[in-house]
């Protein structure tokens, strides 16, 4: 079984940044994948980015749309940790943020279902 943990949401001005972080710990997976959505009221879970990996490294990246070239996603191997760093931060990106994590090969990166482990979530509101 594998716990993921949530930390460094809050409260930014539009255009500000945050770096969210996901600290995995349990059981150690060699091919895993790790991937953040978010949900504003009032909507569904909506996908983010995704990012696989094995022991040779990284091997898949995807981001939605409305997010690329703003957000990226990594991992530090050290610590078992994904990070979302989220830069020019708009009103529009105000949600709780969840990490999610699976050592499933294929199914749509894109959906929540792909994933078996979920953070608590934590709340980044961005000003206007």
């Amino acid at each position: 079984q594998v716990q993921l943990v949530e930390s460094g949401g809050g409260l930014v001005q539009a255009g500000g940044s945050l770096r969210l972080s996901c600290a995995a710990s349990g059981r150690a997976l060699s091919t895993y994948a790790g991937a953040w959505f978010r949900q504003a009221p009032g909507k569904e879970r909506e996908f983010v980015a995704a990012k696989r990996w094995n022991d040779g490294g990284a091997y898949f990246v995807d981001y939605a749309d409305s997010v690329q070239g703003r957000f990226t996603i990594s991992r530090d191997v050290s610590s078992n940790t994904v990070y979302l760093q989220m830069d020019n931060l708009k009103p529009d990106d105000t949600a709780v943020y969840y990490c999610a994590g699976t050592a499933r090969i294929g199914g749509n990166n894109r959906r929540p279902d792909a994933y078996d482990y979920w953070g608590q979530g934590t709340q980044v509101t961005v000003s206007s």
